[in-house]
């Protein structure tokens, strides 16, 4: 790569050039019309500009907001290889209620800010995190993406079924996207039945919208279920939970188990699954996951660790124990 060696400049040179620097950058006159005033081309204002930057006489520089934390961010970025870190202030005495608000809030700007229209966005519909994010979001006034697909199982007791269900239609209703359901439960008694309801033509549509997703926003979860998953029959039993901690599980994505290196836990669970397969939830090219707090602290380096996530976007406080 070759680099431009300037000359000193002479004091006119620097008096023309902080003359054209001050008309342009303070006063926002447009390049040509600098030219004219000053009764030189175009190109040679640009020029000097130029210039102006290299010998110092203009220095962008970037004010970070407040509430923002771009430092962090990027180290978050570059020590786990994401695409974008997304560092929501929460206050140091903040519960879990609280802070899974201000996640839900940071990742409802997120999209507001980020989704172009074109998008095909799978989603994990048993997270309360994802929820949160849904109940921030405002109505978008032109269409936000195409459609939002269930990643999971969408099936669950009477009681707990209208989480599943409020999230994905308040999403699409919000997003102006058609909804796509999965008409199954998350876990079934055993693959038998988890292959019976595949290969049912329903499900085969399903499967079909998974592998042409572009976004996915999921929830990051331990291995302790939340509430709405307890409550819902789509979570593991108590035995099943202690063979997974003994098989070094630390948290789930869309029931997919991880353990603390992000590799995945295979076995007579992972055969009962009704979700999007591993290879085609890592296909998706942009995979956000949403998530914080202590308690979910093991499960997120695991899901960093294992790339299962493209961008990540939590609390402050889990962010400075990320990158402690």
């Amino acid at each position: 790569m070759s680099t431009t060696h300037y000359a000193r400049p002479s004091d006119g040179q620097v008096r023309l050039m902080t003359k054209i620097a001050r008309m342009y950058h303070e006063r926002g006159v447009r390049q040509a019309e600098i030219a004219a005033a000053l009764s030189i081309s175009q190109a040679k204002v640009s020029r000097l500009l130029k210039r102006a930057e290299s010998v110092g006489i203009v220095r962008t520089t970037v004010t970070v907001a407040p509430g923002v934390y771009a430092d962090l961010e990027e180290a978050l970025e570059d020590r786990y290889g994401l695409t974008e870190a997304v560092v929501v202030d929460v206050g140091p005495d903040a519960d879990e209620a609280e802070t899974l608000a201000s996640i839900g809030a940071g990742a409802a700007a997120y999209l507001e800010a980020t989704l172009g229209g074109t998008d095909r966005i799978g989603v994990s519909s048993w997270s309360q995190t994802v929820l949160a994010m849904v109940d921030r979001l405002r109505p978008f006034t032109v269409r936000g993406a195409t459609e939002v697909v269930q990643l999971l199982g969408g099936v669950g007791a009477p009681e707990s079924q209208s989480h599943s269900n409020r999230l994905l239609n308040e999403l699409a209703r919000m997003l102006g996207a058609e909804p796509v359901y999965v008409p199954a439960p998350g876990v079934v008694a055993g693959p038998t039945i988890r292959d019976s309801l595949l290969a049912d033509p329903s499900m085969q549509e399903v499967t079909r919208h998974w592998r042409e997703l572009t976004m996915a926003i999921m929830g990051i979860g331990s291995i302790e279920p939340s509430n709405v998953l307890a409550t819902s029959g789509n979570a593991f039993a108590t035995e099943e939970r202690a063979d997974l901690l003994g098989a070094g599980a630390v948290g789930d994505i869309c029931h997919r188990i991880f353990r603390a290196d992000g590799s995945l836990v295979r076995g007579d669970l992972d055969d009962r699954i009704i979700a999007i397969p591993v290879d085609d939830l890592m296909r998706i090219p942009r995979r956000v996951g949403i998530a914080g707090g202590p308690r979910k602290l093991d499960a997120i380096q695991g899901a960093l660790a294992g790339g299962w996530v493209t961008t990540l976007i939590t609390d402050l406080r889990t962010a400075e124990d990320l990158t402690a």
